[in-house]
């Protein structure tokens, strides 16, 4: 009876694990590395932080997988090679059959990006594709009954922008006016944000001596004030995020919804790129977190809270270009921070060895702790952060080696043999 009581008490107490302070941001998951956690374990690492948003380049069936039963959001990404086959109806119906279907049930799909800055881009039949891929996506989603369900976007540069300063005289480039024209037309009778990538960083890097580095990096500045509407702005993405709703603006919508579907700043660079330090990084990062859950708006658009992912959840090692290109990760692949932004978050680090069934905790303090247990036969994980999964003992020592969940499981939920 007392075993059994220590055993409850101890999952109670477990579920204070989930009780520290969340990012209030969404993340973008890359993985263009060779060294990243698995995603069972990144699993337990952004419900620990109380991620609500994660947004993939792609449909990882491993991801989605693992995320199941959670109350994670997905944005699911199809890469800008699959836009020509995706004009196709029933190519974009059999992605949609293959990618989102075996999942949406147990795992929160909300949304698909077609395409990933194609706009920007110097391939001119690639951006004739885009508009029709997104409409044979939608189609598809609605030939399924998943309309309601996921919405359908594509995510640009800022690069699209011909003029971006003052906001309020923000417009689209003149060449690429045709394109964004019949995609705003999209998004205004679907219902979907229009995403955009925003980096100051670039800003500051490429005009150090001209660009406020406080400016960017929302520290105490004196701030720019639009001249047309007197509206001052102390920080440089809530200017590029009103520039964006002005040039929508100035081509017939106003039901248009702005999110920025990355922005984050490298903690390491080459000698060239300016800026690119950890301490920047630590600015850029926690000042934005710490705007979002203010719930702010921008100074055009107050009462609306900006919606923002972060890039990137973790340094992605083999990432091509200059060294920023791999060094935007809040967190290392092996689960410790970057840089303290106030977040706490677990990753789980376990060994089992079979022979004599120790089992071997890892914890972030880096003490290895080792004991002699058993698994429970039958458990219930009783966080709702996985929605209450059943988990079984396996037959034998060498599948419980094996088993997805048996990285995910803290020290908490074995037993003493």
């Amino acid at each position: 009876m007392a075993t059994h009581f220590r055993v409850l008490l101890i999952l109670i107490l477990s579920d204070s694990l989930f009780s520290t302070r969340g990012l209030g941001v969404g993340i973008n998951y890359g993985q263009i590395a060779n060294n990243l956690p698995s995603p069972s374990r990144v699993a337990y690492l952004l419900q620990s932080l109380n991620i609500s948003k994660v947004k993939l380049y792609d449909a990882d069936p491993n991801v989605l997988t693992a995320f199941g039963n959670s109350n994670v959001e997905f944005v699911v990404g199809l890469g800008n090679e699959y836009l020509q086959k995706m004009t196709d109806p029933n190519q974009a119906q059999t992605w949609i059959q293959q990618h989102v279907l075996p999942y949406i049930f147990q795992t929160k799909i909300t949304c698909i990006t077609v395409g990933n800055e194609v706009l920007t881009g110097n391939d001119t039949r690639l951006m004739s594709y885009l508009l029709p891929a997104m409409q044979a996506v939608y189609g598809a989603l609605g030939g399924l009954g998943l309309r309601k369900d996921v919405y359908v976007t594509t995510a640009h540069s800022t690069g699209i922008l011909g003029n971006s300063f003052p906001p309020s005289a923000g417009v689209f480039r003149q060449d690429l006016a045709e394109y964004i024209q019949s995609i705003l037309n999209f998004h205004s009778q679907t219902d979907s944000p229009f995403l955009i990538n925003a980096y100051p960083f670039f800003a500051y890097k490429d005009n150090p001596g001209q660009v406020s580095l406080d400016y960017v990096l929302f520290q105490p500045n004196p701030g720019t004030t639009d001249p047309i509407t007197n509206l001052k702005y102390d920080n440089m993405l809530y200017a590029q995020i009103d520039a964006v709703y002005s040039a929508i603006k100035a081509m017939g919508h106003t039901d248009i919804r702005v999110t920025v579907s990355e922005t984050g700043w490298p903690s390491k660079g080459d000698p060239s790129e300016v800026g690119a330090t950890l301490e920047n990084a630590r600015l850029y990062n926690g000042n934005l977190v710490s705007r979002v859950q203010q719930n702010q708006g921008t100074p055009a658009k107050p009462s609306v809270p900006i919606e923002v992912y972060v890039f990137a959840l973790f340094n992605e090692d083999l990432k091509p270009g200059p060294s920023s290109e791999r060094n935007y990760g809040l967190y290392y692949p092996d689960g410790t921070p970057v840089y303290d932004i106030g977040l706490q978050g677990f990753l789980p680090r376990m060994d089992y060895a079979a022979s004599n069934r120790n089992l071997k905790i890892h914890h972030l303090d880096g003490n290895w702790v080792e004991k002699t247990m058993r698994p429970l036969k039958f458990l219930k994980f009783l966080s709702p952060s996985f929605g209450g999964e059943i988990l079984r003992q396996p037959e034998s020592k060498q599948t419980l080696h094996h088993q997805p969940w048996r990285e995910i499981l803290p020290y908490n939920f074995y037993m003493h043999t």
